[in-house]
């Protein structure tokens, strides 16, 4: 890198953010100007995923917050990865903002409040997951100038959207006010994320690319999008295997009817909870439903009368 640019990258970071201002004059062949206007599809089609609106809605599982947390925490190990691994190559440096960017910390808060001590050894990363790992390994490793686009997708939009998805998720999932389980959204190093993304997207615009280099980043940031929507539709496909009812044994513990939240043991199990076997008002009223158990029962009650006739006789 140039000296005269990276006296000019200190410069920038003896400021707070809430200094930086973006310069007013934008041009179309702007790296973040060809992001916007390249990606508007591919986000357009991301945000209109069933799974999107459903969370958006209010709609969203805690048993498919947990996997989409999982995924995260996956894809940020990866490209944070490998932004350390290229830290140093000019066509990132620039962009490289640990303190105030990286997630895998705030990923493994959210997955041990959700899966508990020992978290490490109950989640596996999925299918589409691994495809997004192994996508940005691979250019990590072989085409860093293109971490770029991937870096650029995921913060920016944890900055945006991320933040309504944060108070979505605290509402419909109950999560505590002070912030357990998704932190992933907490950025506690930026004090202003609309003058970080702006200051984040100067940065992008100083990078000293080529036309075709700032092409293939932005190909390279719809393929992002693609890699999210596969998630998101692999979300999807298991959510419409999860219902209202927690299986145990077999055994349908709600019988659909009632207030769910009004049975402590059954919410238990809603929330993760690993231990108890279930309410046992509905657990008793499933046991009854059992062609054996309603037989047993018969006979039972076919020697109680017996043995009630004999004492009247």
């Amino acid at each position: 890198m140039p000296s005269e640019v990276t006296e000019g990258l200190e410069e920038t970071e003896s400021l707070s953010y809430e200094e930086l201002e973006e310069d007013g004059s934008v041009s179309p062949s702007d790296l973040s100007e060809l992001l916007k206007e390249g990606t508007k599809e591919s986000h357009d089609q991301a945000e209109n995923t069933q799974f999107v609106k459903d969370f958006l809605k209010g709609k969203i599982k805690r048993e498919l917050f947990k996997l989409g947390t999982v995924a995260l925490f996956f894809t940020y190990s990866a490209l944070e990865e490998e932004m350390e691994r290229n830290k140093d190559h000019p066509a990132f440096m620039p962009l490289y903002f640990p303190l105030e960017l990286h997630r895998k910390e705030a990923l493994e808060k959210d997955l041990e409040y959700f899966y508990g001590e020992g978290w490490q050894g109950k989640i596996q990363c999925s299918e589409a997951a691994q495809r997004y790992v192994d996508r940005i390994h691979h250019i990590g490793q072989h085409e860093p100038e293109l971490l770029v686009a991937h870096a650029y997708t995921r913060y920016m939009g944890d900055l945006s959207g991320g933040q309504v998805l944060k108070k979505v998720a605290q509402r419909a999932l109950k999560l505590p006010s002070t912030g357990e389980g998704v932190q992933f959204y907490v950025f506690e190093n930026i004090s202003n994320p609309q003058q970080f993304k702006q200051f984040y997207r100067a940065r992008l615009n100083a990078l000293d690319l080529d036309k075709g280099t700032k092409e293939r980043i932005v190909e390279e940031a719809n393929k992002a999008f693609e890699f999210n929507m596969q998630v998101f539709d692999e979300l999807d496909k298991i959510g419409a295997l999860l219902t209202e009812e927690v299986q145990d044994g077999g055994l349908r513990l709600h019988d659909g009817q009632g207030d769910l939240r009004k049975c402590p043991y059954y919410a238990a199990k809603l929330a993760g909870s690993s231990e108890g076997t279930g309410c046992p008002y509905h657990l008793a009223l499933a046991l009854l439903k059992q062609p054996p158990v309603q037989l047993a029962l018969a006979a039972c009650l076919a020697v109680a009368a017996g043995v009630a006739a004999w004492y009247v006789m």
